[in-house]
């Protein structure tokens, strides 16, 4: 019975200098800041840092449209096409590449961040390369909207791009023509 109490005297002790060790010590901070997170950096890497992102940038794409589909598409495949003509520019090349994009905006429409994940489908990318890349690219690039908040959007892409799909519009000469997808003229009564 004393060799029993004497351990549980001797526990609790120990167990005590371990709390007040752990309370009395600064907390580590191994939070990066947005000034020390890189530019560009793979999706689950930096977590700290990303979790930051989200929280300073939680407007959506989607909503800094106004919640217009048509447009925020429009801007994304905007932002795709010039990512891909600047790689055409460079000589860098891109084609083969499958890629997840969570893409973080100041308020001007200036790229703050590019957090990325290769699609297991996409080509091999040296990702040393593709980083200097996506840097380079934010540096030269703005996106085309002007907001009061900070703005993300997480989305894919493939490269090459398709050709976007066109609207289907209604010609001046003629209230039952239009413009389908692939550009051919058609009328709503007949066959193509």
């Amino acid at each position: 019975m004393r060799n029993i109490l004497f351990i549980l005297v001797v526990c609790l002790l120990s167990l005590q200098g371990t709390l007040n060790a752990t309370i009395t010590d600064p907390p580590i901070d191994n939070c990066e800041t947005q000034d020390t997170l890189p530019k560009v950096f793979v999706l689950g890497d930096h977590e700290d840092g990303f979790e930051q992102l989200t929280l300073d940038h939680q407007m959506l794409l989607l909503t800094a449209c106004n919640d217009d589909m048509d447009e925020a598409f429009d801007k994304w495949w905007s932002m795709i096409s010039e990512m891909e003509a600047y790689a055409d520019l460079i000589g860098y090349d891109l084609k083969g590449m499958k890629i997840w994009l969570n893409v973080f905006w100041e308020k001007d429409g200036s790229v703050s961040h590019i957090a990325y994940h290769l699609k297991p489908n996409s080509k091999n990318m040296q990702l040393e390369d593709l980083e200097s890349f996506f840097e380079n690219f934010i540096n030269n690039y703005k996106f085309p909207l002007l907001t009061s908040a900070k703005f993300s959007h997480y989305g894919s892409a493939s490269f090459p791009t398709l050709p976007r799909r066109l609207k289907k519009t209604k010609l001046p000469n003629d209230n039952q023509t239009f413009i389908d997808s692939v550009g051919k003229t058609g009328s709503k009564k007949g066959k193509d």
